[in-house]
């Protein structure tokens, strides 16, 4: 079950609630899922106990109470637990593989996959100045916006409902891509940085990552094919689905991912020394340096990325669990990107989707006389969903998403 669908089965619960007369509150758009917090346990939580008890005038805890029977009874839920103030904390049956299913949600709604009805029937009007900057950043909200069922007009004059800080110099000597990132990264009070700094090919430039690592997850699809093998959504090892999940040796369980509890060491993931070489096909250039593979290679004339998080412990930024994570929150972030008029947020969550996929990206392909497996099948799988949302995500800010880079 992904967070998207856990989150309609809350709704359903408060409509169950709110038919038989248990609550009288009017049945929310949306509810949010998260993982849990300081306290929590289980897969996901939700506060939508604390957003309704007002309009229903009682205690969270009591509003709470009423939901979780509804909660417990839905199909893939396991158990329902409530902690602190009315926190519903919810753990998904051991036969729903959250990994898998995120995956496959990813793989069907293709570009789609993050766009809803937030803004669904709003027009938004913004009001910009005759400023470059502000151009730009108002022609990345109405595409932004028009994922989340709104439409955007975008006009001149007073009063200015959109007045991001101009940039000091003309963006265009950067090119396309670089010059859209420079006016879009930054937060709309922040003053942005037209350098050549967004022009170096290093782990020092943000656009550079986002876009490599997309360039990444097309050599790795490219090299599975001429190994003979497709993806398939499953399991991944070193991201937990479920408690118990089949198949994924030398897991434990350790709450903090959504819908993938907790991460485990895998061999040959990063952290793990003493791997001979990171997978690539043969022929395929650019795979990037890892600490703990020596003899890996860079395409030439380019230095190759130090990998944010490579040589960390697992759990940390740059492991499969933290990339299932990413891709799990997209979703939300591109829901608030549009409501709050802000790109920056989903330049930002692109960095945070890329560091997160470069380390992870040499373990999808299999190693020396290893014979492609359901593990390295579920692997590609979602790899293809990481190239997926970069590729969307870019494609929001108006930025093109190479296979080659």
């Amino acid at each position: 079950m992904t967070p998207v669908e856990l989150s309609r089965t809350v709704l359903r619960a408060v409509r169950r609630a709110v038919d038989e007369g248990e609550l009288s509150v009017s049945v929310p758009e949306r509810a949010v899922v998260t993982p849990p917090g300081p306290g929590g346990c289980g897969d996901y939580a939700t506060n939508i106990a604390l957003q309704l008890a007002r309009p229903a005038g009682q205690p969270p805890m009591r509003v709470a109470e009423i939901l979780v029977p509804h909660l417990a009874d839905a199909a893939g839920v396991e158990d329902v637990v409530v902690t602190g103030p009315g926190f519903l904390n919810i753990s998904l049956s051991p036969t729903v593989s959250p990994t898998a299913t995120l995956v496959a949600e990813i793989r069907a709604l293709g570009l789609g996959y993050g766009h809803g009805d937030a803004l669904a029937g709003q027009v938004v009007a913004l009001r910009v100045p005759y400023d470059v900057r502000a151009e730009v950043v108002a022609d990345a909200v109405v595409r932004i916006v028009a994922t989340q069922g709104g439409r955007g007009e975008v006009g001149h004059g007073e009063p200015v409902s959109l007045r991001p800080v101009p940039a000091p110099e003309d963006p265009a000597p950067l090119g396309p891509d670089a010059a859209q990132w420079a006016l879009l990264y930054p937060a709309a009070h922040d003053r942005p940085r037209i350098t050549a700094d967004h022009l170096v090919q290093r782990e020092s430039n943000p656009l550079f990552r986002v876009r490599y690592a997309h360039a990444r997850v097309r050599a790795v699809v490219r090299g599975a094919g001429r190994l003979g093998f497709d993806a398939e959504p499953g399991d991944v090892p070193g991201t937990l689905g479920v408690s118990g999940a089949s198949g994924v040796p030398g897991t434990a369980r350790v709450p903090g991912t959504p819908g993938v509890p907790g991460t485990a060491r895998v061999p040959g993931a990063p952290g793990v020394t003493g791997t001979a070489r990171v997978p690539g096909a043969p022929g395929v250039t650019g795979t990037a340096r890892v600490p703990g593979t020596p003899g890996v290679t860079g395409t030439p004339g380019v230095r190759t990325p130090r990998i944010p998080g490579a040589s960390g412990a697992p759990g940390t930024p740059g492991t499969p669990g933290a990339l299932v994570t990413a891709l799990a929150d997209y979703p939300r972030i591109l829901t608030a990107a549009a409501t709050h008029r802000a790109p920056d947020r989903l330049a930002r969550h692109l960095v945070t989707v890329a560091d997160a996929a470069l380390p992870f990206l040499p373990t999808v392909l299999p190693r020396g006389d290893e014979k492609p497996s359901a593990a390295h099948r579920a692997r590609l799988a979602l790899a293809e969903a990481t190239g997926t949302v970069l590729a969307g995500g870019l494609s929001l800010l108006g930025i093109d998403a190479p296979d080659h880079l």
